[in-house]
């Protein structure tokens, strides 16, 4: 099983609930894509912008962010919002919910510093196709990416 300590608590404990239950993965992942929740309209509208869009996702999925709340002189919390244009996408769909679910809310820097590496075989199992494991991994990586930005100071 992975180390997986170094990962938010939320998200750190549905990834131990899959590697404890990799036989009712499948029934866990339609359980959370049933829960994934679309943009709002106040955050993106289509056509979405290119620049939000996940690289090498086959499900055409995009990432949002908004920072929620500042800290006391630290970064902001950040609230992430997903779509996945793929009406077949479910393993996106359940990707982008669990990170809601688990990462929403958290604050910049601890999205920013966590490891991306074992999120999509310990939820997807390591039998998952190069082309969508390449993809989910990639909404990790821009969640990260999205995060990093709110933690770096800007210079003026």
């Amino acid at each position: 099983m992975a180390d997986l300590s170094r990962y938010p608590e939320k998200l750190r404990e549905v990834l131990e609930i899959f590697a404890e239950n990799p036989g009712e993965r499948n029934q866990m992942l339609i359980e959370y894509s049933d829960q994934f929740q679309g943009v709002p309209e106040r955050i993106a509208t289509r056509p979405y912008p290119q620049s939000n869009q996940v690289p090498h996702c086959e499900s055409d999925s995009y990432v949002f962010v908004e920072p929620i709340e500042e800290g006391a002189g630290g970064p902001p919390r950040l609230k992430f919002y997903f779509a996945v244009e793929n009406p077949f996408g479910v393993s996106a769909r359940a990707l982008s919910a669990i990170l809601d679910a688990t990462i929403s809310g958290l604050p910049a820097d601890e999205i920013a510093n966590m490891p991306i590496e074992d999120i999509v075989p310990t939820l997807f199992g390591k039998n998952i196709s190069m082309g969508k494991g390449q993809g989910l991994l990639s909404i990790a990586a821009v969640v990260k990416r999205l995060a990093q930005r709110y933690t770096t100071p800007h210079v003026a």
